[in-house]
């Protein structure tokens, strides 16, 4: 494809920790400002940053503001993915998502099960509410770097796709 002809993409984002100590500012919130500080070296723009505790209905209306009044085109969350009866993250996709995209998270999966068992425990997901795409990650700085190594690289073309672009999707561009 031409390079005139390439649909450029939004690179707006926003990153939505959850964590109930977090939210009280019992705890620093490293996930989340090393998320910011690595997406926007990638040349992401920073539209939003909120600390909320791990309940369902405010992931849900804040997810719904930053897709429907916001119109963000990425959407990451850290936090609230594991086996604990206060982790909500899942239930709250339930709510959100009109798409579910299972090969983010199983590749997230399967990356991190080469580092710990305790991988399989996760219940991070990843899909698609409008034309934004929402990504759960752990709550970890570790598990958060590894898991974005796993679908960095990715991002542009699922952006791409989600936004319209309508070109084919079996040749790296």
């Amino acid at each position: 494809m031409a390079e005139e002809n390439k649909v450029s993409f939004r690179k707006d984002f926003a990153i939505l920790t959850l964590s109930d100590k977090g939210s009280r500012g019992e705890r620093m919130d490293t996930s989340g400002a090393w998320l910011r500080e690595t997406l926007q070296m990638g040349g992401y723009k920073l539209a939003d940053y909120t600390i909320l505790p791990d309940q369902e209905e405010l992931i849900v209306e804040k997810l719904i503001e930053l897709v429907d009044t916001k119109n963000i085109a990425l959407i990451i969350t850290t936090g609230g993915t594991g086996l604990s009866p206060t982790d909500q993250t899942p239930e709250a996709m339930d709510r959100v998502f009109e798409k579910d995209i299972p090969g983010i998270a199983e590749a997230m999966r399967a990356a991190s099960m080469l580092k710990t068992n305790r991988a399989m425990l996760s219940r991070g997901r990843a899909g698609i509410r409008g034309e934004s795409l929402i990504i759960n990650l752990p709550g970890s700085l570790k598990a958060v770097k590894e898991n974005l190594e796993v679908f960095l690289n990715v991002l542009p073309h699922a952006l791409e796709k989600i936004q319209g672009e309508e070109g084919d999707c079996g040749m790296p561009a």
